[in-house]
């Protein structure tokens, strides 16, 4: 019995091989037969300038028939899509909910989008803030710093010129007092 099944299995199978060859070769052959046709069509071999007009007349003829043509199948789907959509209440009314919720979601992205540049010019203007008082305290320190060291310098200075005078007047006293 396993012996009957596995030939009468394996014959049909060499049956259905046979013809997926047969398939196989007659698609192959028509498909070299397209190809040749293409290249002879679309190849850049010489043409009589005869054939050069007439291919561009054809083309200039069925380039605007096959856009209008395409532009009215666009047409016609667009209506029926919109004669399907829009033909009963609730189809309408469905449509009119899925803009009012792409509506909304639009509406919420913006205001999440304006938020977040808001918080960061707030955050943009702190920071400068911050750095413009810490900039100024630095400044007024540094200020400080050289008036104190100035203020030192001049006590000296004029501490070191009363001396002078001071010196200078007893001189001159005491040479006022022995030219006398």
């Amino acid at each position: 019995m396993a012996t009957t099944s596995s030939q009468g299995g394996s014959k049909p199978a060499t049956r259905r091989s046979t013809t997926r060859r047969k398939s196989t070769t007659s698609r192959r052959s028509t498909t070299a037969r397209r190809r040749t046709t293409r290249a002879t069509t679309t190849s850049t071999q010489p043409r009589t300038p005869v054939e050069q007009v007439q291919q561009l007349a054809e083309r200039a003829l069925l380039v605007p028939v096959g856009a209008s043509l395409l532009a009215r199948d666009n047409l016609v789907s667009t209506v029926k899509e919109f004669a399907t959509k829009y033909r009963t209440r609730a189809g309408l009314e469905r449509e009119l909910r899925r803009f009012e919720r792409r509506g909304v979601t639009a509406r919420n992205r913006f205001e999440r989008q304006v938020r977040r540049t808001r918080t960061q010019f707030e955050r943009q203007m702190r920071q400068r803030q911050n750095g413009l008082q810490r900039s100024v305290k630095q400044n007024r320190r540094r200020l400080e710093r050289e008036v104190r060291s100035v203020r030192r310098d001049l006590e000296k200075q004029s501490g070191m010129l009363g001396s002078r005078v001071e010196k200078l007047v007893t001189d001159a006293q005491g040479l006022i007092g022995s030219a006398s």
